[in-house]
Parts: structure tokens; sequence; C-alpha cells
């Protein structure tokens, strides 16, 4: 549709489309249609191991009436972290190591990142695909115990070199989680 916007908001790491990999299981997305007339796509891609339904109900809540969301599932693929543990995933999380071994991704288009780092980092960004320009806007919990605090702030300090319009937000006191305020952020994104 012409003058119709997309994003990506992705929990807990920057992926795009998952790659194929030996047998996987999936799901499909839930989409949930503009109310008024359509002029913005959110696209969520959740964390490891949820699914689009566990986030579908609070994306419905905070977006305005005028946008998509698409909230799909990764597909069902073992997890080289989790000892081959077969769970929804964007794609195989080998380790939690900075410098650990890392699967390859493809770009978005646009981003608001909960959680998030960034994989590739050793590479980046002389493989980064994609705009510079893209908007992006990253939230993070200064006692995330899941995704280090440390790790969104070296992200965010290694895009800003890169990308013309990033924003790193931090939540005080906030876990691996998320709260009303970041869906106040989502509905104020001008889409």
């Amino acid at each position: 549709m012409a003058g119709t916007y997309n994003y990506a908001l992705i929990m807990g790491h920057f992926a795009a489309r998952p790659k194929k990999r030996g047998t996987m299981t999936t799901v499909s997305p839930v989409v949930i249609a503009a109310t008024a007339r359509h002029t913005a796509t959110i696209i969520f891609f959740h964390g490891l191991g949820d699914t689009g339904h566990g986030w579908a109900s609070s994306m419905g809540a905070v977006r305005s009436p005028h946008i998509k969301v698409i909230c799909p599932t990764a597909p069902t693929v073992p997890v080289t972290l989790n000892a081959g543990f077969r769970m929804p995933s964007w794609f195989d999380l080998r380790s939690l190591e900075p410098s650990g071994p890392e699967d390859e991704e493809e770009p978005l288009a646009g981003v608001i990142a909960l959680s998030a780092w960034l994989p590739l980092h050793q590479k980046f960004p002389a493989e980064a695909i994609g705009n510079k320009n893209t908007p992006l806007l990253q939230c993070h919990g200064d006692c995330d115990p899941i995704v280090p605090y440390r790790w969104g702030q070296l992200t965010a300090s290694v895009l800003k070199q890169f990308m013309t319009q990033t924003e790193f937000k931090t939540y005080r006191g906030m876990m691996h989680a998320s709260c009303d305020e970041v869906g106040s952020i989502i509905i104020v994104v001008k889409f």
C-alpha cells in the first residue's frame, strides 16, 4: 500500500528473517488489523523461547487504530546454547560470551529493540547491510540479568558510530521484562 510504513519491533536481539536450517516447525503469525485507515505496520519479533501469541494482546492494546500489528513466531529449532533443546528462535544462539560464535543475520528496515544486543558485533559495520538512516530506538533495563545492561550500552555505542538516527533509553531498576512505559513509547513513535 502506498504511503504505508513498516517497522520491526524486536525483543531480545537484532534479527530479521530466520535462515532455513534443518527441520523447523513454524506457526502462523498473529495479525491484528488496523481499525482505521491502514497507514503503518509494526512487526514484533519476540525473544528466545517466546511466541508471537505471547505478545499479541500487549501489542494490540498499545497500538494506534491506523497501525496493523504482525506478531510472527520464530521457527522451533534446536538452540545450541540450550543443549540443542528445540524452541522458538530466530537464529541459533551458540554462546552468551561477547567473543563467542554467532549466527549470521539479515537486516531490518526500522527497529525498536527491547533488551537487545548486536549479533556479529566483531564484523560490524563491515558486514552490515541496510540503510544507515533507519530509525532505531533501543530500550534496556539496567538490572537485566538475561541480556546484561552493559551489552545494550555497548551495542548502542557501536550503532551510533554507524547509524544516524539512534536512541538508547535506560529503564532504572527494570529486569528482563516490559512495562507500561515501554508500551507508551510504542504509541508515541510516529508511524
